[in-house]
């Protein structure tokens, strides 16, 4: 398997400015005793000055005070709290996280490519197509692994519909969402359930509100697919909507960036749901994740050509703790079974947590 990874947003810092440039002879140096002399005139003029500052108090600049300190970072993300198993709708939107200011020091770190070598020389022994995205949060970085055409979505298309309905229904400080809605999107997300997922395609729209909902967020290589039930195919049509890593990654975005196109309430509330998907679907982004930490994820595994071979298994989702705040997306096609394609996930999601502390 030919790995090729990349690396985008990158931050550098200038150096500071060298020499001048400027040729010629040195002047003559003055005497040492001469300078020393200078030097100790030039401290105690400095330190009356202090003096003179402390006794009487120095003024900041009209209508700066503590306005720095104040001032929340464009590059707000949201803070980290344990996961719960809580059923009631208020319940959830009171205990998802909220927005916080990114640290200066945080943002400056540059952890090392999560898809390096110990990323390549695990996937060249494996079968199928990877391809993944990582979005460090902290930094802005981006990091790519793999090259291809888009690949099946199969269940984590679960994600758009519940973005596409909350953004339609969304107004004011809630979701918008009818208590018959918010049951079918807890089904569909937490348990995966296709029937509600098929309730709510249609509730949506369908295939053409959900390209017009994908084109507002920024996804441009994501084709919702146009059958629902589809000649030939035993599953619902909605899994063969295709998408790349780089458009799930702006999808999740949604959820994690203050002033997208949904409501603080929606963003908390869609969260919620995918910190609390059924235990035995807590695979994928979260392998190798410590307990402790915040993962908000939804999966996908779809049988293309049968049950027996050609599995598609995805995985995408929102890590934060432990020092590290990235989203990731993991597409993964020609599995020989459901199990061996979460595996891969599962120890290539293990390689990008250790990398990115």
């Amino acid at each position: 398997m030919v790995i090729r990874t990349s690396v985008s947003g990158a931050k550098g810092r200038h150096a500071g400015s060298g020499r001048s440039g400027v040729s010629g002879p040195r002047p003559p140096r003055a005497p040492i005793r001469i300078v020393l002399v200078a030097l100790g005139a030039c401290a105690v003029i400095a330190a009356g000055t202090v003096a003179g500052l402390a006794a009487t108090g120095s003024p900041s600049p009209a209508g700066t005070a503590g306005g720095a300190a104040g001032t929340t970072s464009a590059d707000a993300r949201m803070s980290v709290t344990s996961p719960a198993r809580v059923r009631s709708p208020q319940a959830r939107t009171s205990a998802a996280p909220s927005p916080r200011p990114t640290p200066a020091a945080t943002a400056g770190a540059r952890p090392r490519d999560p898809f390096g070598a110990a990323a390549a020389s695990y996937l060249t022994g494996r079968a199928g197509t990877v391809l993944a995205a990582v979005y460090d949060l902290r930094t802005g970085r981006a990091w790519h692994l793999g090259q291809g055409t888009p690949q099946a979505e199969a269940s984590i298309v679960k994600l758009d519909v519940l973005e596409t309905l909350l953004s339609e229904r969304g107004r004011g400080d809630g979701t918008g969402l009818s208590a018959s809605e918010r049951a079918l999107a807890e089904q569909m997300i937490e348990d995966s359930d296709n029937d509600a997922a098929t309730s709510l395609w249609y509730a949506v729209g369908g295939a053409a509100r959900i390209r017009s909902f994908n084109a507002q967020a920024g996804l441009t290589h994501t084709a919702p697919s146009s059958c629902v039930v589809c000649p030939g195919f035993a599953w619902p049509g909605w899994g063969l909507t295709t998408t790349t890593p780089d458009d799930q990654i702006a999808l999740l975005r949604q959820l994690v960036t203050p002033g997208s196109l949904l409501t603080k309430a929606a963003r908390e509330y869609a969260l919620s749901l995918m910190r609390d998907v059924t235990p035995s679907q807590r695979w994928g982004v979260s392998g190798g994740v410590p307990a402790q930490v915040t993962v908000a994820l939804k999966n996908g595994w779809l049988p293309l050509r049968g049950a027996g071979s050609d599995w598609q298994i995805n995985s995408i989702g929102w890590v934060s703790g432990g020092g590290r705040d990235y989203l990731m997306a993991v597409l993964s096609a020609g599995n020989p079974s459901e199990q061996y394609g979460i595996d891969t996930i599962d120890q290539l999601a293990s390689i990008v947590w250790q990398h990115m502390g």
